[in-house]
C-alpha cells in the first residue's frame, strides 16, 4: 500500500497517521510492522514515532498475523474444588494466567486442564477448551470450567443472564465510607452498589476505566467486613463480569485494592499479588438443576497479611 502524505499531515507522528487510513489495524499492530521494517518512509525505516512535514511517500507491506497458539498439556498441580461427569471447579493460584494470550503459552489454567482430563468443552475453541469464565492474572479463587459442550451452553448462560453470585474478599486502602453507593437489601443485609461503565482507557491501553460517560454496564455490591485505620477488609459480589471490574470500581472511589499498582495502590514488598480472591460461586448445575455452592479458602499469603493487621505488626505500605 502506499500513501501520500500532505501539509495538512504536517506534525503527526508515522504511526498516528498510519492509525488513522488503517483503522481496521490495531496501532500495535502498526508498530510491529514499522519495527520489522515493513513499512517505509520515503525508502527509509523510520521509527514509529517519525514526525511528518508533508509531501512523504509512505509504503507498507503489511506482515501476515501470527498464527493462533493452540492449548497443549502441561503436567501443572491443580486444586480441584469440585468435579463430575459436566464440569470441574479449581482453586485458581495468583499468577496463573487463565489461557493462552498477549505472548503467554506456557502454564496456563487451560495447559493444566488439558492433561488432567481426557476431554474438556471445545465451546471455547483450541485456545480456551472448557472456560465458561476467567479470573485476571494475579486473582485467586474459583473457576470453573465445562467438560462437555451441553454443560458449557448452559453455564455461559447463566452467567450472560447474571444468575450465577459470585463473591470476592478484597483489601483495599483506607477506611471504606459507606455513603459510596446505593444502598441495596439483598437476603437480608446492606450492600453498597456501585454502578459504573467500564471501558477500556484511551490512553493506558493496559487499564479500564470507569470515569468516561460511555462503556459497558458494570455492577459492584460490597459490604465491609473488618476495618483498621489504613485498611478495610470487604466482600464483594459482582452482578457483571467486566474486565478488571472490582478493581477499576473500588479504585474510581478511592480505595485501589492492596498490591494492584496498575490502579493507584502502591507497590507492598511483603505481598507479591493483589488482594483480591474470587470466594464462593453459586449457580445450578447444568444438567441436574442442583444449586451448587464452590468455595475456596483465602489463600495463605492472603490470610497472613490479615493476621498481621489484626495483631498490629503488618507491613503493608500505606497510600
Amino acid at each position: 500500500m502506499i500513501f501520500r502524505t500532505t501539509s495538512a499531515d504536517a506534525g503527526q507522528r508515522l504511526d498516528q497517521f498510519l492509525a488513522r487510513h488503517l483503522k481496521e489495524t490495531s496501532r500495535s499492530r502498526l508498530q510491529q510492522w514499522i519495527q520489522a521494517g515493513h513499512v517505509l518512509l520515503n525508502g527509509s525505516v523510520p521509527k514509529a514515532s517519525a514526525r511528518l512535514h508533508g509531501g512523504e511517500q509512505i509504503e507498507v507491506r503489511p506482515l501476515a498475523p501470527p498464527a493462533p497458539a493452540r492449548a497443549f498439556a502441561q503436567e501443572i498441580p491443580l486444586e480441584i474444588l469440585y468435579e463430575d461427569d459436566d464440569l470441574v471447579a479449581v482453586n485458581k493460584p495468583a499468577g496463573m494466567t487463565v489461557h493462552t494470550g498477549a505472548g503467554i503459552t506456557q502454564g496456563t489454567l487451560v495447559n493444566a486442564l488439558l492433561h488432567r482430563f481426557e476431554r474438556l468443552s471445545a465451546v471455547g475453541g483450541e485456545l480456551r477448551p472448557g472456560i465458561v469464565h476467567r479470573l485476571d492474572r494475579w486473582t485467586s479463587g474459583v473457576l470453573l470450567a465445562a467438560k462437555t459442550d451441553a454443560a458449557h451452553v448452559r453455564l455461559a448462560r447463566q452467567f450472560a443472564l447474571r444468575q450465577v453470585r459470585k463473591t470476592y474478599q478484597a483489601l483495599v486502602h483506607g477506611r471504606v465510607s459507606t455513603r459510596r453507593g446505593r444502598p441495596v437489601i439483598v437476603e437480608g443485609i446492606e450492600w453498597r452498589r456501585l454502578e459504573m461503565p467500564i471501558r477500556r482507557d484511551r490512553r493506558h491501553r493496559v487499564k479500564m476505566t470507569a470515569r468516561a460517560r460511555q462503556g459497558r454496564p458494570a455492577v459492584t455490591d460490597y459490604r465491609v467486613i473488618e476495618e483498621w485505620p489504613h485498611f478495610s477488609l470487604l466482600e464483594v459480589r459482582i452482578a457483571t463480569g467486566r474486565t478488571h471490574q472490582i478493581r477499576v470500581h473500588l479504585s474510581t472511589i478511592g480505595h485501589p485494592v492492596a498490591g494492584d499498582t496498575l490502579y493507584g495502590a502502591p507497590h507492598q514488598p511483603s505481598l507479591e499479588r493483589i488482594f483480591l480472591h474470587a470466594r464462593e460461586l453459586v449457580f445450578t448445575h447444568p444438567s441436574s438443576g442442583e444449586t451448587l455452592k464452590i468455595q475456596a479458602p483465602l489463600p495463605p499469603e492472603l490470610e497472613s497479611q490479615l493476621q498481621a493487621l489484626r495483631e498490629g505488626r503488618s507491613e503493608l505500605v500505606l497510600l
